[in-house]
């Protein structure tokens, strides 16, 4: 219909609600996090990023504690109306299972449709996931990669996952933390306010 509002495809755009799950350790958020979330709200035509920041992740042990985490989330999402941290997660006892949080999340927002997205690289182990079988049926699993990365899956999974190339912003959490134990800057690494909150907490170093 004339004036409607549109899609990136151009079709006339639905009122259902495009949300997504970005989840991770988050430890700490850095600008490649927003870069890729940015770009993934622009190609999938996203209404809302939440940013879960795993409290408990069953495969790993965290640096920072969760509260501080999730503190820099909220700093490093406070300047995009299309990003919101989330403490779904936070307030969850026990493990920080993604299936879980997707359940939650369909519970909170039964009308929406919902995506789960992280890196390629996480999605290499999904078989061994906590129900990971369900996963598809919660939401659409998005793996965001950089053009001409190699990427390998149960085949059960490929054929549930879409596979999104964003721009290759070369940090890491784990860069970030190395320099901060080195002394170096992290300057035009990780947003400023998440760089000050750093400087006054000492986390890494």
């Amino acid at each position: 219909m004339p004036g409607a509002e549109r899609n990136k495809e151009g079709h006339p755009r639905s009122d259902v609600l495009r949300i997504a799950i970005f989840g991770g350790s988050f430890d700490p958020i850095h600008l490649g996090h927003l870069v890729a979330a940015s770009e993934a709200a622009e190609k999938l035509d996203l209404d809302k990023v939440l940013f879960v920041t795993a409290a408990r992740p069953p495969h790993k042990t965290p640096v920072a504690p969760p509260e501080a985490r999730h503190e820099m989330v909220v700093l490093a999402t406070a300047h995009d109306p299309r990003f919101e941290a989330s403490r779904l997660e936070l307030d969850r006892p026990g493990f920080s299972y993604t299936v879980d949080t997707l359940r939650q999340a369909r519970r909170l927002y039964p009308q929406a449709e919902l995506f789960f997205i992280t890196g390629a690289d996480a999605y290499r182990d999904m078989d061994g996931w906590h129900e990971a079988d369900a996963l598809p049926e919660l939401a659409q699993l998005v793996a965001v990669t950089r053009p001409g990365y190699p990427f390998s899956i149960h085949p059960f999974f490929q054929a549930h996952i879409r596979l999104l190339d964003i721009l290759d912003y070369a940090v890491s959490s784990t860069m970030v933390r190395e320099r901060l134990r080195a002394g170096r800057s992290i300057r035009y690494l990780v947003p400023f306010e998440v760089e000050g909150y750093l400087a006054k907490h000492g986390f890494y170093r």
